[in-house]
């Protein structure tokens, strides 16, 4: 029986990259989705493709506290219980107005909407961190500042749920194959490639198998938090390159 059978899993942001990864591995170990984001079609385009049947889409914007509430409101009323939320959903702008702001608002809002839905023992709390938010650098502006946000509340939710719900945080360093630089770079193709450039970087599927690994310790394992880099990277400044 696959390890995930007969539990439900809310992924934020699924329409790409890691989101998307994580809906493919959580379906994969037999759970059922529920995949939020804005873009409705590439949730469409995504689900026809996971194997499992009754996966709920639907439109989300964790800026918006309406559309969490409509949203975890239809996730509810598909499965009843839910049993995984990955906080996933975020930007990487360097500048953007606080009420704008995506990695810790967003989570926050599903936070606390989706947990009281979970059962003590059975529910987990997965929230995607970043190396970022473990060391900062130069022009990281919003971001670094939100991922060290990010990992502050993980402490203090943990805390909180101690003995009821597992919280959990994937912080990794350099992930390509996603939008994350597109919108960092306003779409810069070069700028982009940059970064990546000699890096045999990470990939969302790679971040995703550290998501459902997290997912599927026994009962009473929680796994506080896993950072993961590629081998070339020491830090945010001490990268090898070919």
């Amino acid at each position: 029986m696959p390890e995930l059978s007969g539990q439900t899993a809310v992924v934020t942001g699924a329409s790409s990259g890691i989101g998307a990864a994580t809906a493919h591995a959580l379906a994969e170990a037999g759970a059922q989705l529920a995949l939020g984001a804005r873009r409705v079609e590439r949730l469409e385009e995504l689900v026809a493709g996971l194997p499992g049947e009754g996966h709920y889409i639907a439109e989300l914007d964790v800026t918006d506290p309406a559309s969490c509430q409509s949203f975890v409101e239809g996730t509810v009323s598909a499965f009843g219980k839910l049993n995984v939320l990955v906080n996933n959903a975020g930007l990487a702008l360097g500048r953007a107005p606080i009420l704008e702001e995506t990695n810790v608002l967003g989570l926050v809002c599903m936070t606390r909407l989706c947990v009281p839905h979970m059962d003590d023992g059975r529910g987990h709390v997965v929230n995607l961190g970043s190396w970022a938010g473990r060391e900062a650098y130069s022009q990281g502006g919003m971001y670094v500042g939100s991922k060290y946000a990010v990992r502050a509340l993980t402490y203090v939710l943990r805390k909180e749920l101690v003995g009821r719900i597992r919280v959990s945080t994937v912080d990794p360093g350099m992930v390509g194959d996603t939008e994350f630089s597109d919108v960092r770079f306003g779409g810069d193709r070069e700028k982009k490639e940059a970064v990546y450039r000699g890096v045999d970087y990470l990939t969302p599927a790679d971040v995703a198998d550290c998501i459902l690994w997290v997912v599927t310790r026994p009962p009473h394992m929680n796994v506080d938090e896993i950072v993961v880099k590629p081998l070339q990277q020491a830090s945010q400044d001490q990268i090898v390159r070919r």
